[in-house]
């Protein structure tokens, strides 16, 4: 069988498929596996309820994706956040105005805060603070984690927002943000409280948070609060005091009813306790100490009178205040004003204020009777108290109040004639210049003995010897009046002050000469726009200072001469710091020491003999000047002793129409003279004021000599009517009457009627 290829052995069709079936499945079990997914989840060749479970791995890998990605947002949020501007609100201050005693006056603005420096809270009142608020506070880095943790574990249990603050968190709250209660706000308040604590020091937060603290009464700030619960200034709380103000933080609106609410007053007595505990636990107190004040007892805060407003006379006291505050600080504006933050400290005194405004009030009810004479309705009283030698305001009587709708200050108002209170400032003119009584002649010398034509309707003439003018005169020439006809003849200047004869002051100004006379009277501290243009009217009072200038003017007279310009403020703080420009007006000589104290002799004589004798009753050596102008448009009395000035003025003016009104029928009266209302008020009052203090005699005037008279007058005798004293004493002024005591008013004729000028 060469030659033949041997054919391979067939295998049958069956065996066929079952190798290929074979093979086919051991090609199957070598396949690569298929990628794994990213995210196994489901979780594959799981089977069941194991399929949805996520493996510890997928867990860690998602607590470390949630860690990250929140460190990575609050890295950014607290990259990007900034510290914003402070609320305009909380920039907001009001000011405070003290009395002389250093009380609080008055307050005003919209927010009650006054900002302190941290050096003015005590140091162990800060520490009340910090053992009720934040114990860790100089530690911390401005948030308390286990506080936050409370709170977020208190809002998932489905409370309330909660703070879990520290002192740092509740200064950003108050100072940057708002006081809404959500997540996003406590985020941010975090992250700023965060930033704050790495940019500001311990004591700035501190003091930030003390003065934005809000305590009920409607104080914002330690020292509002300070002052709303003790009356007292921050540098003056103790301990215990300071605690409670702690514990009213924590509910400032229950606490602030603790002196009327007993159950207020249980949880306060309770929280104040429970903050001198925590002041013991954190080593501020010994327990030694922790006895004495609860031994001491609750400090209990004072009644609140909310809405105490400018009553009384205490908005023209902040008037008077305000002004002289612009006038001597122009960094001073409205606007500053408007925003706070100014301590105000005046020279008023809070007894002589009560006292003056009483003896109005008790004349009023005396004299004046609104209900059944119209004449009264519309009376208006001015009043001014000031010291002499310093020039300070001690009181003033403005009105009625501007919780009666009177805002105009009576006592600083320009407007109301000064009448013969004016007189007293020619003499000093005269005594000091000299006069000229002979034309073309140099100026004569001028002494209260002088004698000038005392005679009603006297013609008067100027220095060159003319006679003055009068439109209204039927003759076309002045003829003086004065207030009655007696004939007076030729008497002494000391006589025609105590009766009030206007002649005689008339032709002396007029021989002064009405530059001499403006310039003595501006040198006494009267505004050159309050006097009138020369005229005869001008030396008898037509000008119209304020009773406060003119209570100064007679101060001056007090003090020998030395002029000390009124001032109302002694010094102000604005933030803490002092204020430059406020120091006290320093007395400048006005006039030599004699001519003052002969001016003052004189005026004594008004008292003891002349038209003021109703302030006999004050008991006391003063001196004084009364004051009526035509139609008796307005009453004036003016007197002081060496230690206080005041002048009063009575006028009557339509509210709905301002002018003067004439005031005949005021009180009954058929005429109002000086010598009587305003007399009353002003001894009643000096009475009050000067309850104390010594009565105290004034210097003896020197002599000035023997002045001249007036041309025309005959040689005094000792018999020459209405003058004995002046005659008797030869001129010299100062020396008593015969059984008279130094310093003792003289006796004389009563005020009556007419006399009452």
């Amino acid at each position: 069988m060469s030659g033949h290829r041997r054919r391979p052995p067939q295998r049958s069709t069956a065996g066929l498929r079952a190798a290929g079936e074979q093979a086919t499945s051991r090609g199957a079990r070598r396949r690569p596996p298929q990628k794994k997914r990213w995210l196994d989840y489901p979780r594959r060749g799981k089977q069941g309820p194991r399929r949805w479970l996520p493996s510890w791995r997928q867990v860690l890998a998602l607590f470390l994706l949630f860690f990250g990605s929140t460190a990575a947002l609050v890295g950014y949020a607290y990259a990007t956040v900034t510290i914003p501007d402070p609320n305009p609100t909380t920039l907001l201050q009001n000011n405070v105005y003290y009395w002389s005693d250093g009380t609080v006056l008055a307050t005003d603005g919209s927010v009650n805060r006054q900002n302190v420096t941290l050096a003015q809270v005590p140091a162990a009142v800060q520490w009340d603070f910090i053992a009720a608020e934040n114990a860790s506070f100089y530690t911390d880095p401005g948030i308390d984690p286990q506080g936050i943790l409370r709170a977020v574990v208190h809002m998932a249990g489905g409370g309330s927002v909660q703070s879990g603050s520290t002192i740092t968190q509740q200064f950003v709250k108050n100072t940057y943000l708002d006081q809404s209660q959500t997540v996003s706000r406590k985020f941010k308040e975090l992250l700023i409280s965060t930033k704050i604590g790495a940019s500001m020091t311990k004591e700035q937060i501190l003091q930030g948070y003390l003065n934005s603290c809000f305590f009920g009464r409607q104080a914002n700030g330690v020292q509002a609060a300070a002052r709303a619960y003790y009356n007292l200034p921050v540098e003056k709380l103790d301990v215990s005091q300071g605690a409670f103000l702690a514990a009213a933080v924590n509910e400032p609106s229950l606490f602030q009813h603790v002196d009327s609410d007993p159950a207020a007053k249980r949880q306060a007595v309770a929280r104040w306790s429970w903050v001198l505990d925590r002041m013991v636990d954190t080593g501020k107190l010994t327990a030694a100490q922790r006895a004495k004040y609860a031994a001491a007892g609750f400090p209990m805060p004072r009644k609140w009178a909310p809405g105490a407003g400018l009553t009384g006379q205490t908005g023209y006291l902040v008037q008077l205040a305000r002004a002289y505050v612009q006038q001597h600080d122009p960094t001073v504006t409205d606007g500053s004003l408007s925003r706070g933050g100014y301590q105000i400290h005046t020279t008023f005194d809070r007894k002589k204020t009560a006292a003056l405004e009483r003896s109005v009030a008790r004349t009023r009810r005396e004299r004046l009777d609104p209900t059944h004479r119209s004449v009264d309705r519309d009376v208006q009283v001015g009043a001014a108290s000031v010291e002499p030698r310093t020039g300070k305001i001690l009181a003033v009587y403005g009105g009625p109040g501007f919780d009666h709708s009177h805002f105009s200050d009576n006592a600083d108002t320009s407007g109301v004639p000064v009448g013969s209170t004016f007189k007293p400032v020619v003499l000093a003119a005269a005594l000091q210049h000299g006069a000229v009584l002979r034309p073309g002649k140099s100026p004569e010398p001028i002494t209260p003995a002088s004698r000038f034509n005392g005679d009603d309707g006297i013609k008067i003439k100027d220095q060159q010897g003319n006679y003055v003018t009068d439109d209204k005169d039927p003759t076309g020439l002045l003829h003086q009046r004065n207030d009655t006809r007696d004939r007076w003849g030729y008497i002494t200047l000391r006589k025609a002050m105590e009766q009030s004869v206007n002649t005689p002051y008339v032709q002396l100004g007029e021989d002064v000469g009405p530059e001499n006379v403006a310039s003595t009277a501006q040198a006494l501290g009267l505004r050159p726009g309050s006097l009138a243009a020369p005229s005869a009217g001008f030396y008898i009072g037509t000008s119209t200072p304020s009773a406060i200038r003119m209570a100064g003017v007679y101060a001056t007279f007090a003090a020998s001469g030395e002029q000390a310009t009124p001032y109302s403020v002694t010094k102000v703080t604005h933030n803490g710091s002092v204020r430059p420009g406020f120091t006290a007006p320093a007395p400048a000589r006005a006039l030599p020491r004699a001519i003052a104290d002969n001016v003052t002799d004189v005026l004594r004589g008004v008292i003891a003999r002349g038209t003021g004798t109703r302030a006999q009753a004050l008991g006391r050596t003063a001196a004084g000047k009364t004051g009526t102008t035509d139609d008796y448009r307005s009453a004036w009395f003016i007197g002081y002793t060496p230690q206080l000035a005041t002048s009063v003025v009575l006028f009557r003016e339509d509210p709905k129409h301002p002018q003067l009104l004439s005031m005949a029928g005021v009180g009954g009266l058929e005429k109002v003279f000086g010598g009587d209302i305003p007399t009353s008020i002003w001894t009643q009052y000096m009475r009050d004021a000067l309850t104390g203090l010594p009565d105290t005699p004034f210097p003896v005037p020197a002599s000035l000599g023997r002045g001249a008279d007036e041309p025309g007058a005959a040689k005094p005798s000792p018999s020459t009517p209405h003058d004995k004293r002046g005659a008797k004493n030869g001129g010299k002024q100062g020396t008593p009457t015969a059984g008279s005591t130094p310093g003792a008013p003289t006796p004389g004729p009563k005020c009556h009627g007419h006399r009452c000028r």
